[in-house]
Order: C-alpha cells, then sequence, then structure tokens
C-alpha cells in the first residue's frame, strides 16, 4: 500500500518562503510522477504542480509559475514544493499525490492526508 505523507505547512506572513515535503513509502517508486494541488475552504481541489519521474518536464498552474519549484529527491523517495512570495491566496490545505503518468488533472492513483498553509499578516 503506498503512502504519501506531507510536511512543511504552516503559517507565515505574505512574501515569505516555504517548503512542503511529500514523503513516499510502501510500494516501488520508478517511473512515477508526482503532483501538489490545493483546496482552499469552499473551493474545488486544484492543481498546483507536477514533476516527471526523471524531474525533466514539470508543469505549474500560472498563478504560481515563477514563485513555486517543484523538486524531487529519488534517494529520499521525496518531492518538494518550494515556495516563495507567498501570498494570502496561497492559503489552502496542500496535498501531494502520485501516479503512472504526469498530469494537471486530479487523475493520480495515491494521495496524502495533506498539510496546511496559511499566509496572513
Amino acid at each position: 500500500q503506498v503512502r504519501l505523507v506531507e510536511s512543511g505547512g504552516r503559517l507565515v506572513q505574505p512574501g515569505d518562503s516555504l517548503r512542503l515535503s511529500c514523503v513516499a513509502s510502501g510500494g516501488t517508486f520508478s517511473n512515477i510522477a508526482s503532483g501538489w494541488f490545493r483546496q482552499a475552504p469552499g473551493m474545488e481541489r486544484e492543481f498546483v504542480a507536477a514533476i516527471t519521474w526523471s524531474g525533466g518536464v514539470t508543469y505549474y498552474r500560472d498563478s504560481v509559475r515563477g514563485r513555486f519549484t517543484i523538486s524531487r529527491d529519488k534517494s529520499k523517495n521525496t518531492v518538494y514544493l518550494q515556495m516563495n512570495s507567498l501570498k494570502p491566496e496561497d492559503t489552502a490545505v496542500y496535498y501531494c499525490a502520485a501516479g503512472r503518468q504526469i498530469t494537471t488533472a486530479r487523475d493520480y492513483d495515491y494521495w496524502g492526508q495533506g498539510t496546511q498553509v496559511t499566509v496572513s499578516s
């Protein structure tokens, strides 16, 4: 059973930086794409960023491109989301996802439980 565990979410001020981590366990993680999604209260879960297993291809939603960076450390089975210049509208629960194919849709096979990011002064 594949398990994804996110960490790193907390309360920060506008303009601050934060790095989220997602550790995978319980399976074989070769050729697995990973993604980050977020969900604000009363809103649909939305795509944030995704990365292929090789790390050679990345996707970002327009509102975070240039501020967020997705990366992975295969030796640690960990995917990161570096978030810079955070804005109040980035406030949401952030979810890690993994699956066979990189996509901006919610078609991933595995999901974490989420970590709360709050951006407020």
